[in-house]
């Protein structure tokens, strides 16, 4: 491998070593500023603030790029739906579209609330 390989590889390591400690610092700041006031929750140290960060990235995935996982995005659901949809009739294409529309027409969290 070349110097100017190797610088790069380098380079993005510590990048990203830089980004992560910048991000933890981020995630303090944002919690000390807004849920002390919110929910009244207390404040956290740097360090807290990174085990929640590590805890989220284990919990929910994240830090962008795909890396191998399978995703569940707008490219892999459009997929599924064109799957579902490729052995239906143009009626029975149409009429889940009405019953989706109906579903999602007003407020969906308190629309059987009375």
């Amino acid at each position: 491998m070349s110097n100017k390989i190797k610088g790069k590889i380098a380079f993005f390591v510590l990048a990203g070593i830089v980004m992560f400690f910048a991000v933890s610092g981020i995630v303090m700041w944002l919690w000390n500023a807004l849920l002390p006031e919110i929910i009244g929750v207390k404040s956290i140290t740097y360090w807290q603030a990174m085990g929640i960060l590590v805890l989220c990235k284990i919990l929910f995935g994240g830090f962008g790029g795909k890396g191998g996982k399978k995703c569940f995005g707008k490219q892999t659901f459009q997929q599924m739906k064109e799957e579902k949809f490729h052995g239906m009739t143009d009626e029975e294409k149409e009429k889940l579209k009405e019953i989706w529309r109906k579903r999602c027409e007003g407020n969906f969290f308190w629309k059987n609330k009375q």
